[in-house]
């Protein structure tokens, strides 16, 4: 596409844009077709094409299947985001619970609606276009199923991995990417690379609550840094903290951070870089969230302004391709010799004809039309929560209003007791995540992650407004009551 029709599409996207948020055009009501556009405008179909993608990644239209594209139902109302909560200063030994494992063993029990796990729903995925790929490498590549894998990775997923780090702005080398078995295990492996027991790592907060497990299995201790529910890690905080205590790295998910969903701005992510080649402490940056974001700049990866090699690049396609193939990946930068030693010590090679499967679902010519597709039915969903949240939960609760993504962030009124929450809740056969999963601190008692990538159909709008009904009993006033 020239710069002229860039420009153009782009004219028609803030057009429309502007009249569905002035009310001309009003949610459920359905806008011109393609055809119908380009006639008016005098443009191209292809031009109307890309303006209709602008606007759907803003969840402002949507597509219904041999209906056309209509204006997206919005929130009725509007909730505050929650606060930054202030943290100690200093690093913490970390010592948690097994309510990780308890929230994932009722996620997966049928009885249960289950808000507790941060991860997709099978429905969320084209399940025939997924089989049809895994056979495809079966008997394309039969021979792998007798062979043992050496190596780190098909040559066809790391040059696909290569082609879709490109959208991060990354420019990464095949023989730096490592195959794995997931981003978690990336992740492990960077920390292995460069810490040692004791060590301390810098990481946002709230934080993902895997993580942690990690940290704790590895004897390391978390150091948080204050982290905006919108503007994600302070680079402030996070450069006062290098200079006063001995970190030795940092683990941040720059784009959809989990659970707070938040996204650093462009500039925050270049001081970033800047910083940690400065400071030379590497970066353990988790992209696994970047393809679910709606906004084509915030997908850019810290990694794309790193020239020093002190990031190191982790990833996987269980959030946005195929959760059940379990591949991810890493660029370890400058430690890549290190990462490389301990993936061959710990797990070896991956399968490799799951790793041909994916590179065929990543290099197929529908793959973008699938990701867009995605974003757009966790946005109608996230957005329908956050409806339901503002109608049935306490007055004072403050949630998040993610860029994508399919995980919210509630903030109930001070006071509230989430493990309360929890156990009512259980009582009901709903499970929800504490927020004291999410930390060391013990700060977020009265914060709740809600994961919304599962089943949403009437039964979990149900339980959603029953969550709220419950929280009205946690409250301290209700304390009685409850």
């Amino acid at each position: 596409m020239d710069r002229h029709q860039d420009t153009l599409y782009l004219r028609i996207a803030d057009q429309l844009a502007g009249s569905i948020r002035a009310g001309t055009l009003a949610r459920g009501e359905r806008i011109a077709s393609v055809r119908e556009l380009a006639r008016q405008q005098g443009v191209s179909m292809a031009t109307v094409v890309q303006a209709y993608r602008t606007l759907e990644d803003a969840r402002l239209i949507e597509a219904r299947p041999r209906s056309g594209y209509f204006v997206a139902g919005r929130a009725a109302r509007r909730l505050p985001e929650p606060d930054t909560t202030p943290l100690p200063s200093q690093s913490q030994p970390v010592a948690v619970s097994s309510m990780g494992s308890r929230v994932f063993t009722m996620a997966l029990d049928p009885d249960f609606v289950s808000f507790g796990a941060a991860t997709p729903g099978e429905e969320l995925f084209p399940y025939e276009r997924i089989r049809r790929a895994v056979n495809r490498a079966a008997q394309r590549h039969r021979a792998t199923l007798s062979r043992y894998p050496l190596g780190s990775g098909t040559q066809e997923l790391r040059r696909a991995i290569a082609r879709q780090a490109l959208s991060m702005g990354c420019q990464l080398d095949t023989r730096d990417i490592l195959v794995t078995g997931s981003c978690l295990e990336s992740v492990s492996l960077c920390l292995r690379a460069v810490t040692r027991p004791g060590d301390v790592v810098a990481l946002e907060s709230p934080t993902y609550f895997g993580f942690l497990e990690i940290l704790e299995s590895m004897h390391l201790r978390a150091l948080e840094i204050p982290t905006h529910p919108r503007q994600g890690l302070s680079v402030d905080a996070l450069a006062l903290a290098l200079d006063t205590q001995p970190v030795k790295a940092i683990l941040a998910v720059p784009t959809l951070s989990n659970p707070l969903g938040s996204s650093m701005p462009l500039a925050e992510r270049r001081r970033l870089a800047q910083l940690v080649a400065q400071r030379g402490v590497p970066l353990i940056e988790d992209v696994i969230y970047n393809a679910l974001c709606e906004h084509d700049d915030q997908r850019r990866a810290v990694r794309s302004y790193d020239d020093s090699g002190h990031v190191m690049l982790c990833g996987s396609f269980s959030k946005t391709v195929a959760p059940g193939l379990r591949v991810g990946f890493v660029a370890p930068g400058r430690w890549s010799d290190q990462v490389q030693r301990l993936k061959a010590v710990h797990s070896g090679a991956h399968t490799e004809f799951l790793e041909l499967a994916v590179a065929d679902l990543l290099t197929q010519p529908g793959a973008e039309s699938a990701y867009r597709q995605l974003r757009t039915t966790v946005a109608a969903r996230v957005d329908e929560a956050r409806g339901i949240i503002a109608e049935s939960f306490p007055r004072g609760t403050r949630v998040t209003d993610p860029p994508g993504g399919f995980i919210l962030w509630v903030e109930l009124p001070a006071g509230s007791d989430s493990m309360a929450l929890f156990e009512a809740c259980l009582r009901e056969r709903i499970c929800i995540a504490p927020g004291t999963m999410f930390s060391t601190t013990g700060r977020y008692a009265h914060c709740v992650r809600l994961g919304l990538g599962g089943r949403w159909e009437d039964a979990q709008r149900r339980a959603l407004r029953r969550v709220g009904e419950l929280a009205h009993l946690v409250l301290p006033a209700a304390g009685g009551e409850a």
